[in-house]
This record gives structure tokens, sequence and C-alpha cells, in this order.
């Protein structure tokens, strides 16, 4: 649960709220002479909803306390305004709270939406405190569901799916948090933001892509990072590991997991011109696990010896899911990613909740007895309930892009929970609709993280300050400054490149520094 909680945290949240760029401001003026009222606030209600109740409270700030699995706190926090609306869709019986928060002074003239984690649909008060504590307004949904692992809502009484929160979850609430969040900025301080921003990694990030793909006028910027995106397909992908490590009758130890990473790591690492401690461009990394077969390692005080039923393991899980026929279904565990939260002991709690109670309906299905035929027949299944529903992967970003929004995403090379060839694979279905890269990087760029597992950038890279930069003063980023860490916990500094460059030494200089390398194509160097 301890390293489950720390993947969870890693996301937004907690983690794009942590990285806004604290000495930003927008075109703020006549803010500081607007008035400021923070006693009743009038809504109207977005179509399709009604107002249940509107709660207005002056909250003299301090330590905000994060609630529910994640927890965390921001300490700092000045004085806000705290104005909860909560919403139903008449029929639905839904009841979705949106969280507004509005510092009392210094508002730097920005809105700023928040994304959820796993199947929590929003923040959890840390993010919205450190949005506060950084001079925006900020603003949060539930979406009338739970926290990140509380899956309880999927069914309703009768067993079947809980379609009007699952359409909350995938969409319908942080749309309508989008317009309530505004018309709340609007009447607490006497007019309107001047920019809007989303905010959100993972859950938060797929949101974002949503807001662009379906709602392309809520927001000028889109921060969304390690989107999970593909839901209806990754959710089932990610639960691939279990079926082949069932279907071999064969659980490599997290020991012997780490000894093929390693291998990996040795033998790619200096495919980007310097042994420094990451594989920049993991798609060329052609490292086969069989290599390992009869390598003795100490684990735990003893000796194991890697088999070759280790290594078909190891090379199903790299290769991805496939059909009993060889069709490729998705992509999988990135060269490079940590095994233990998708090929652990137990099926990773996210994917399988999906599968169990949104895909088969029975929320007590054992995930980690799935067979090959039996993981295809709930993929395609999965496919075909739900694209439409959640899948975030219209790549038709045309109207998002007429809107005159901007899109920046980070996705780490190494992310264990949400493949980021899924990600490129959506990039790439862009481009192909919208003209070819240049055309898109106009208004939607992507950057890969060496090295970098889920939603770990954190504080570690400010993609907040780059988006804001972009959509206020037209500066487009060509690279966005990161701290990484590489195998051995050394803390490095390097440019991320603008897909689909890649970052290559450059021949002299310390390769701990950003410096010493530059973007190139890749497959040219």
């Amino acid at each position: 649960m301890r390293r489950l909680l720390t993947f969870l945290a890693a996301g937004v949240p907690l983690a794009a709220a942590m990285c806004l760029p604290a000495g930003a401001s927008a075109d703020n003026r006549g803010t500081a002479s607007a008035p400021f009222t923070c006693s009743t606030v009038s809504v109207q209600a977005p179509a399709g909803t009604e107002v249940e109740s509107v709660t207005v409270t002056r909250q003299e700030g301090g330590t905000v306390n994060g609630t529910g699995i994640l927890g965390g706190s921001v300490s700092g926090v000045p004085a806000y305004c705290e104005v909860t609306v909560t919403l139903t869709h008449p029929g639905d019986g839904d009841h979705a709270k949106v969280r507004t928060w509005l510092p009392a002074q210094g508002w730097n003239g920005r809105f700023q939406a928040l994304g959820g984690a796993a199947y929590a649909a929003g923040d959890n008060g840390v993010g919205l405190g450190t949005a506060v504590k950084n001079g925006y307004a900020a603003a949060t949904t539930d979406a009338g569901v739970g926290d990140v692992l509380d899956a309880g809502w999927a069914l309703n009484s009768e067993g079947q799916v809980d379609t009007a929160l699952l359409k909350n979850f995938a969409d319908r609430s942080q749309h309508e948090m989008a317009l309530v969040g505004k018309q709340v900025v609007g009447e607490v301080y006497g007019k309107a933001a001047s920019y809007s921003y989303w905010n959100g990694c993972s859950t938060g990030g797929r949101q974002g892509y949503m807001e662009a793909q379906r709602h392309p006028d809520d927001f000028d910027g889109i921060l969304a990072d390690a989107p999970a995106v593909n839901w209806d397909e990754f959710e089932v992908a990610t639960l691939w590991p279990q079926v082949v490590m069932n279907e071999a009758k064969t659980r490599p130890s997290a020991c012997e997991f780490n000894a093929f990473d390693q291998a990996a790591l040795k033998a790619c690492d200096k495919l980007d011109g310097v042994g420094d401690g990451l594989v920049s461009d993991p798609e060329r990394c052609t490292f086969d696990p069989r290599r390992l077969i009869g390598t003795k390692v100490v684990c735990a005080g003893e000796e194991e010896t890697i088999t070759a039923a280790d290594a078909a393991v190891v090379r199903r899980i790299w290769d991805g899911p496939r059909t009993t026929s060889g069709e490729r279904l998705w992509y999988g565990l990135p060269v490079g990613a940590d095994f233990t939260s998708l090929a652990g002991d137990v099926p990773f709690p996210v994917p399988a909740a999906w599968v169990a109670s949104w895909v088969k309906k029975q929320p007590s299905l054992d995930t980690s007895k799935l067979t090959y035929d039996q993981f295809t027949q709930l993929f395609r299944q999965s496919q075909a309930e739900y694209d439409k529903v959640i899948g975030t992967d219209d790549p038709d970003l045309s109207a998002f892009r007429k809107s005159g929004g901007k899109l920046l995403t980070y996705h780490g090379q190494a992310d264990q929970l949400i493949p980021t060839q899924g990600t490129v694979d959506y990039r790439e279905r862009v481009e192909r609709k919208l003209g070819g890269s240049h055309r898109v990087d106009d208004f939607y760029r992507l950057f890969l993280a060496p090295g970098t597992a889920h939603c770990a950038l954190k504080d570690k890279v400010d993609d907040l300050a780059a988006l804001t930069k972009w959509v206020e003063q037209g500066q487009a980023p060509d690279t966005l400054t990161a701290s990484l860490t590489d195998a051995s916990g050394r803390t490095l500094t390097r440019d991320l490149c603008r897909y689909p460059l890649v970052s290559h030494y450059k021949g002299l200089g310390d390769p701990a520094d950003a410096g010493s390398f530059r973007c190139v194509p890749p497959h040219r160097h």
C-alpha cells in the first residue's frame, strides 16, 4: 500500500500543483481596485443542471491538509474565499461539488482548474492551496464520485453501470466546473479572469485532453501530463503483466525484475552518446532479456538464477498485449520502467477495478487469474462499451486549435502505470488528422522525459510557467528544463526535447549538465 500511495501521490493534484510559477503574473489591470466579495455568490446553473446549494466561507489560510488517501499538506496559504457549489442533473440523483478558492489579496488575474488522480475526479485540497499561494483563483470538482481508489460508485443498486456518474467522471463535471468556477471568479472579484488554465496529471491529464477534444473554449492553456488517454484500452492493457505471469505460471521476484532493468540500462545507456544513467530513446533499446538466462543474482541474501521462463515473462511484458494469434492490442511496459506496480504479487488496483466493476460488472473478480483468451475478450469489450464515453482519444483537435488554445504535455519514458507510447500514438494520430507535426506544434507540444516515472517531475520542471509564457506571450517552448534522477539516484539537469526530437550528447561537457546535450531527430545519430 505504501508503494501504491507513493505512485498515486506523484500524480496531480499533488504533482502538477506543486510546480506552479510563483513569480508569474497575468495582465490583471484593475484587479487591485476591483471589489472583493466573500459573502454571497449567485451562480447560474449550467445547462442540464440544477444548483442544489451554494456556500461561501472566508478562510484564514495557513496550513492546508489534504483529504483522503493521498493526504499531504501545504503551508503558508494566504487568506482566501471558499465557494462550494453543489450541482445535480435532474433525474440522475447525483451531487457533484465544485469548489473554488480565491485569494483575498494578490490575485494574479488567472483562473486555474485542477484535475484528479486515479478514480478521484478532482483535488484533495493541497493543489487548491498551492494554487492560491501562487496567486491563482482555483477550482476543482469531485464529480459526485469518491477518493482515488473508490470504485464503489461503478454499479447502481441493480448491478448495472451507473452511467450518470461515469459520464460525470469522464467529461461532464469538469466542463461544468469550468463554467461555474469562472462565474464565481467574476462574482467575487467583480471581473473575469484574464486567462484560464487546466492543470492535471494522470487522470487529470486525461481530463485536460477531454477538455481540448470536447470543450475547446473552456481554457486558454491546458497542462496535461502523463495523460490517462486511451482509457478504455490502457486500463485493461496494464493488467497484461498479471495475465502473462498467470499463464506462464512464473512470477519473477522484484529483485529478478530489477536485474532485467539494470541489464537493459547497461545495454542502452550510451545510445544517446554517453553513459549518463538514462536511456534517452527507449524505442531504440533492443535489449533481449534472454541474454540474462543463467545469470545469478543475489536477492534478500540468497542466490537465484535467471531462467528462460523469467526471460520469457519479461519479454512479453515489454512487448505488450497481443492476441493468441499475435495481433498487437496495446503497448507494453516501457523498457526501464519499474515492474513492481503492474507485475507485483497482486494486480494494481486501478486497472483491476476497471476490469472487474465496469467491464465485467463483477467487483469481486480476481483479475490475477485471467487467461490470454479472457484478456482479449475483456479488452475488446472495454473498447466497444467505453471508447465513446471515456476513451479520450479523438484526434480531431481542430476546434481547440481554432479557439487559440495551447496544449502542453510531458510524459515520463519510464512510466510504470501508463504506457508512454499510448501518448505518442495519440500525438501521431493528431498529426495525421491535422496536417503534420509543424502544424500541430503551433498549438500542441509533447515532451518525453528520460528515466522518469509516472507524474514524477513534481517540482522538478516548471511546465506551467512554460505554458503561461506560450499562451500570454506567444513564446512556444522548444525544450523544458527538468531535474532528472538517473539509475544511481544522482540528480541531472536535462532539457526535455520537443517530440519527436531526442536528447544526444554533444561530445564534450559534464553529462549531468543540460548544456552538454542537444535535441536531434531520432534514429539519425
